[in-house]
């Protein structure tokens, strides 16, 4: 595969790159069905992708962007794997410089190439899209105690689930453990029916969304009935030490400061411990403290603890998403972390 500049004087840059691709069968699959794979780079980038035969011309100020690109994704079907949007969007969020990403260049196509990072699961195989949240699930496997702190969107929670089935099914761990606070999003619910289980699930429903995405339907039904994987609220920590488990809390901003010391010394022999929330995002009581703030002040020193921060340029959800919470943040004056 070669990158041709079309004909022009040395000292005027070219306005079109040409990518020549030795297997056609391979190229179709980097076009996509009806080209939707090069209209995605088009939109992302704002550049024009012209096929001729064999070849791909990129036309456009971020052309040599869209070209790294679609040589990455050409080396990732060469290894034998496919292209779906998530992966051509990882693909340009890792495009960028190195002093935007925080990984060398190079790091960065190789990581992506070799799939390095894949989180293994029954259902599907998880890959983190940006630098961030490569760190992240490195520091996840490599870590007893690790903190995801940043918006929502951003893949805390999710990746940090994907880590915990990835390691019960591998036998690193007997059991995953999630929890969350019970608090109320800004609003009154009132008494809900029904018993205890049924009055927190609405609480925990998200982490039964990530699971569902990880496991069969009746392996996971079996797994909760056999107590190997728990959801409770945070409160239904007190008192237990929770030996050989993958512990998440998640929405931590709402724990307070005492429910996260008591959370935090529950971590018992060969356990790994998450705690993922978003500091903006706090619906604890005017005046009380936030546990997630106090527990990043007084633990950032503490070595063998990793503190993942996450910003909107790490959203993976809908690309709308990213532009809300930044226009949230600069209407607050404060910074977009």
């Amino acid at each position: 595969m070669a990158i041709t500049p079309l004909a022009a004087p040395a000292t005027v840059t070219p306005v079109e790159l040409s990518l020549e691709f030795p297997d056609n069968r391979l190229l179709i699959e980097l076009c996509g069905e009806f080209d939707r794979n090069l209209a995605q780079i088009e939109h992302l980038l704002s550049v024009h992708v012209l096929r001729r035969g064999n070849q791909l011309a990129v036309l456009g100020e971020a052309r040599e962007t869209a070209v790294e690109v679609l040589k990455k994704l050409y080396a990732r079907l060469e290894a034998g794997r496919g292209i779906e949007p998530g992966d051509i969007d990882a693909a340009i969020r890792l495009g960028g410089s190195a002093e935007s990403t925080g990984v060398r260049a190079g790091d960065q196509i190789e990581m992506f190439q070799r799939g390095a990072l894949e989180i293994g699961t029954r259902k599907k195989t998880v890959e983190p899209r940006t630098a961030a949240q490569q760190n992240y699930v490195r520091n996840l496997f490599s870590h007893e105690l690790a903190f995801g702190i940043g918006p929502a969107g951003t893949g805390k929670t999710y990746l940090a689930v994907a880590v915990g089935v990835n390691q019960l099914i591998n036998g690193a761990v007997d059991k995953i453990i999630l929890s969350r606070p019970a608090v109320e999003a800004g609003e009154r619910l009132g008494f809900l029916p029904g018993d205890m289980k049924e009055k927190v699930d609405p609480y925990m429903q998200p982490l039964y969304d990530a699971l569902n995405d990880f496991l069969p339907g009746k392996q996971l039904q079996k797994l909760m009935e056999e107590k190997t994987i728990e959801i409770a609220p945070l409160a239904f920590m007190r008192g237990r030490t929770l030996a050989n488990a993958y512990v998440v809390l998640d929405e931590a901003q709402n724990a307070t400061a005492m429910q996260m010391k008591m959370f935090l010394t529950r971590l018992g022999q060969g356990s790994r411990m998450v705690i993922t929330g978003d500091r903006t995002q706090v619906d604890l009581p005017r005046g009380v403290p936030s546990g997630l703030v106090e527990a990043e002040r007084i633990l950032s020193a503490v070595k063998g603890i990793t503190f993942n921060y996450f910003t909107s340029k790490d959203v993976v959800r809908h690309p709308m998403v990213a532009k809300i919470i930044e226009a949230y943040d600069a209407d607050a004056g404060g910074p977009q972390s």
